[in-house]
């Protein structure tokens, strides 16, 4: 017997792994992308496809956003609440702008519905695996009926309080991510300059002071020199990279490491790394070093 029953909208990179993981746990999944492949590989994988958001609406109580833009989370407001139907729970786990995100709240508030700011940090590979962590803000009770949801695709879930501290704490942890991103292929690109082999950089890195959690996740891509697979595409974080940005200066506060990363992302873009993992800014700083590699690397370190 299923536990309940969850609609999905943004079958993508984490939308499809939450909704393969709740599957999993023995949810009843109820799912809608614009994007037909993903719909099709969803059924296979046990989830319900409505015909749309609307039908969605109409079908479930508790709805996750998990969608690529704010254009995409408009039109999935617009579209639950011209279904017309009693009170609906939604838990917005996209990283937007806060102000996109209380847009999409008052529209949602005003036909009656309860909208939770709930984005999650960790990668697509971590999503597989449930190995994500929920910052949640907006209404405590709501948030706290849900918990059992949450274990269904997640490790944790913490409550920050009002509606949008959820936000603001996730631009602070992909801060983090965006420099220790760049900074872990600064470090592998300083060893292959200077004769070490990337296998090499990543077994000492791992086991010294200088290890990360980005570090363990992206440098096992740069070890193989490969980064299709993405579980965070270069083009999608761009969008993240922006997000920060312009929080930091409408708050006036200084980010010198941060803005450092963003003409490295910039170029990554540029070089045709926009379908790429983020990892792939490694093979950026090892083309301005001037470092070739003579094979391709061994396949020693695992992706997590």
């Amino acid at each position: 017997m299923a536990k309940g029953k969850v609609g999905i909208v943004g079958l993508g990179i984490m939308g499809g792994a939450f909704a393969r993981n709740l599957v999993a746990a023995g949810w009843r999944v109820v799912g809608y992308d614009i994007d037909a492949a993903r719909r099709r590989a969803m059924a296979r994988a046990g989830v319900e496809i409505a015909d749309d958001a609307k039908t969605l609406a109409r079908e479930v109580g508790t709805i996750i956003t998990s969608l690529p833009k704010p254009a995409a989370l408009d039109a999935t407001v617009t579209a639950i609440v011209n279904a017309r139907v009693r009170p609906r729970v939604i838990i917005e786990a996209s990283t937007f702008a806060i102000d996109d995100k209380l847009r999409a709240e008052r529209a949602l508030r005003k036909a009656g519905h309860v909208t939770l700011d709930c984005p999650v940090s960790g990668t697509g590979a971590q999503a597989k695996v449930k190995d994500l962590v929920v910052y949640a803000s907006g209404d405590r009770q709501a948030i706290r009926r849900l918990r059992p949801l949450f274990a269904g695709f997640v490790r944790a879930v913490h409550d920050l309080g009002a509606f949008g501290n959820g936000s603001r704490m996730k631009y602070v942890a992909n801060l983090l991510v965006a420099i220790n991103n760049v900074a872990s292929a600064e470090a592998m690109v300083l060893g292959l300059k200077a004769g070490l082999d990337a296998q090499t950089v990543f077994d000492m890195v791992r086991s010294g002071a200088a290890n990360s959690r980005v570090f363990e996740l992206r440098a096992p891509m740069m070890v193989e020199d490969r980064y299709d697979g993405a579980s965070m595409k270069m083009s999608v974080w761009q969008k993240d990279m922006a997000v920060i940005g312009g929080f930091a200066r409408r708050l006036r506060c200084p980010t010198p490491m941060f803005d450092a990363t963003v003409p490295v992302y910039a170029r990554a873009m540029r070089s045709g790394h926009g379908e790429h993992d983020t990892a792939a800014v490694c093979a950026v700083l090892e083309k301005m070093a001037g470092v070739k590699r003579q094979k391709a690397a061994p396949r020693r370190a695992r992706r997590r």
